[in-house]
């Protein structure tokens, strides 16, 4: 199925990889939010991956942005692809707001086994399940590893957010919540709880991450919890939660979820995305690295394709350079790094993580010569093509050390170019884009011509 499990480009620079969500710099005031398809549960990323989860939950959220930016200002800039979109940057604030109108999920169980003070706030004897309570009251949780219950005065004292920054947080929220549950409501759901995370632009407390997703909410039936409160069927993540504890083995959940519960999960963010909206989602039946990479270089964000160029010292950056050149001159990009195979070869599996991920094609080349391990040792640990291009002093260096890079271990598929401009256009003929192949189509017609019309000049005398 087209899902995105991992996202990862070696022109971006990543800021941060969250359960769902990974952030990239674009520059010192933007950055962009890839929203994958991963789904977690209890704290833990699941194996499995959900069809279109994703772009439900950045289509939903940028929705939402949109409805109630006049209540609170958020991050938000605009999409560039269903999943991906390009926010304001802003210093996050590490507490979860999080807004409950029924005692349900998480705060039940407690309830159950005799707690009755959440957050600060105490509830009364004798409630029932998913019983709507009083009024909408915040629980807030810190924004770390593993949440936990906080109250607002630790929240104060322990200075994650000053008196007057959490009152407008605990406002804001409130304020949300009331929106968010008017539409809903006029769309046939209850907005039993949710989540809110806010930061500050300018000292300004704005709303950053998500809002009234599946992921961040309970969305509940209105019509089904009228006529029995007791059994409600969740269009969000609890589906996901509930079968997981069915299926716990000696209190330990499943790591991954089968076919038929995937393909269910996928049908419910489905659902309520459009549901809410009143759009249908749509997706572009195109391999979604493709597609990313597409948009992403259509708003001038990374190239089509790029070349690492590794060398096993600095003293081969000269070197380097006249293959970063080359590869520059065809518009696509070039990444120079330093790691050495034989003094911090650790660094190459590190690499390989991000390399063997991108969304966007790429070719390494090696700038290693005596003794060359570098080559073998990245075609050991890459899936992308691997060229060696050792930086030879002169022929007799050469002629000494050209088999360390001659002879690999076996699957170790590593190709040799001596010349530094060759190595850079066979680099570039790997990446095997379109836009390169049309290029080194018209350029082999003019040397042709060019060649023929040299025949004429001599046959002439």
């Amino acid at each position: 199925m087209n899902c995105l499990k991992t996202f990862s480009s070696p022109q971006l620079k990543k800021l941060h990889s969250g359960k769902v969500r990974d952030s990239f710099r674009v520059d010192d005031h933007t950055r962009m939010i890839v929203v994958t398809d991963r789904l977690s549960a209890f704290d833990k990323v699941l194996d499995t991956p959900v069809f279109a989860k994703g772009a439900v939950l950045n289509g939903l959220t940028n929705f939402w942005f949109r409805k109630t930016s006049k209540i609170c200002e958020n991050h938000f800039i605009e999409a560039v692809d269903p999943n991906v979109s390009l926010v304001r940057e802003a210093d996050p604030i590490r507490v979860e707001v999080i807004v409950r109108r029924y005692i349900t999920g998480s705060i039940w169980r407690e309830y159950q086994e005799g707690k009755r003070t959440f957050s600060g706030i105490t509830l009364p004897d004798g409630l029932k399940k998913n019983q709507k309570l009083p009024e909408a009251i915040l629980t807030p949780t810190t924004k770390e590893k593993n949440d936990r219950e906080i109250s607002p005065e630790e929240i104060i004292k322990t200075g994650l957010a000053s008196a007057s920054t959490w009152k407008k947080m605990a406002e804001l929220a409130l304020e949300l919540f009331a929106v968010g549950t008017e539409i809903l409501e006029s769309k046939g759901f209850l907005l039993a709880d949710t989540k809110y995370e806010f930061g500050l632009l300018n000292g300004k407390v704005i709303l950053i991450d998500e809002i009234h997703t599946p992921d961040s909410s309970r969305f509940w039936s209105a019509e089904k919890y009228s006529s029995d409160p007791l059994k409600i069927d969740s269009l969000d993540k609890e589906y996901v939660r509930e079968w997981l504890r069915n299926n716990a083995v000696d209190g330990i959940y499943p790591t991954a979820l089968t076919d038929e519960v995937a393909q269910e999960t996928s049908r419910r963010y489905i659902e309520i995305y459009e549901i809410i909206t009143g759009e249908k989602l749509f997706i572009p039946d195109i391999e979604i690295n493709s597609r990313i990479t597409s948009g992403l270089c259509t708003k001038g964000m990374i190239k089509p394709g790029y070349v690492a160029i590794l060398m096993g010292s600095p003293g081969d950056v000269q070197h380097s350079r006249k293959i970063a050149e080359v590869v520059e001159s065809y518009g696509m990009k070039a990444l120079l790094r330093v790691v050495s195979a034989h003094k911090n070869g650790e660094r190459i599996v590190e690499i390989a993580e991000e390399y063997n991920n991108s969304i966007e094609p790429g070719v390494a080349i090696a700038v290693a010569g005596r003794s060359n391990g570098l080559g073998g040792a990245l075609a050991a640990n890459l899936n992308i093509p691997v060229i060696s291009c050792p930086p030879f002093t002169d022929r007799d260096d050469m002629t000494v050390n050209i088999f360390s890079s001659l002879m690999m271990p076996s699957k170790t598929p590593a190709a040799v170019v001596i010349d530094p401009e060759s190595a850079a256009l066979c680099a570039l003929r790997t990446l095997n884009l379109p836009t390169l192949r049309q290029r080194f189509s018209r350029e082999i017609v003019q040397m042709k011509k060019a060649l023929y019309q040299e025949d004429e000049n001599v046959r002439k005398g």
